[in-house]
């Protein structure tokens, strides 16, 4: 996010099911649910809320796009949330090549979505960046090299976004299996196993204390 996210910026946010505070929170309502999470930002004093890797979450009941099977949803997020305002600009972590990028549009989708590819020791991983603004798809290109530091989009405004607050899905992924400006960010807890082996913690990228441990 352009800083080192450590206790001086930022704070991990709560958005278990274990969070009783959520129960007075209408997060199919944007405006309630953003509302939520800046009054937690502005009592902290915090430009940064983030979390969320292998949460159990009740929030995603919002969304028909999460809907496994008939009244069962998928629960448990893969990625790291970092929240902040809209138009907050993302950097590459890592030198990398757009492999693909698309607008995952509809309710509590991802919105603009870019995946990037990466070279480490040999062997590819992809790292993923969901809830965009759609202005950032116009200036990639698939095969287009991204450097460590390198400007990769903004955090796009709810009406772009898949109508959540403003943030960034950060997520790593061993395979894409053959997915292409998408995967799952969230899975079935009966999934677990698999897409814990397949998405390993972003924090060994993000690399703050905050989310250590």
């Amino acid at each position: 996010m352009g800083v080192n996210l450590d206790s001086t910026n930022a704070f991990v946010i709560d958005l278990s099911n274990d969070n009783p505070g959520l129960s007075d929170v209408d997060y199919v309502d944007c405006d309630d649910f953003g509302r939520y999470i800046q009054t937690l930002m502005d009592k902290e004093a915090r430009y940064f809320a983030l979390g969320g890797y292998l949460e159990n979450r009740v929030i995603y009941t919002r969304s028909e796009v999460f809907a496994a099977r008939p009244n069962e949803y998928r629960n448990i997020h893969l990625g790291v949330d970092i929240w902040a305002k809209a138009g907050r600009p993302v950097y590459c972590p890592l030198e990398g090549t757009v492999h693909s990028f698309q607008d995952n549009q509809g309710f509590g989708n991802y919105g603009p979505t870019l995946i990037l590819e990466h070279q480490l020791w040999g062997e590819k991983l992809y790292s993923l960046y969901g809830h965009l603004s759609r202005a950032d798809l116009a200036s990639v290109d698939l095969g287009q090299v991204l450097r460590a530091g390198d400007c990769l989009g903004h955090l796009g405004a709810p009406v772009e976004n898949g109508n959540w607050p403003p943030h960034l899905h950060f997520q790593l992924i061993k395979n894409l299996e053959e997915n292409w400006g998408d995967y799952p960010g969230v899975c079935r807890e009966e999934d677990l196993l698999h897409f814990q082996a397949n998405c390993p913690n972003p924090n060994l990228w993000i690399n703050t204390p905050l989310l250590s441990g």
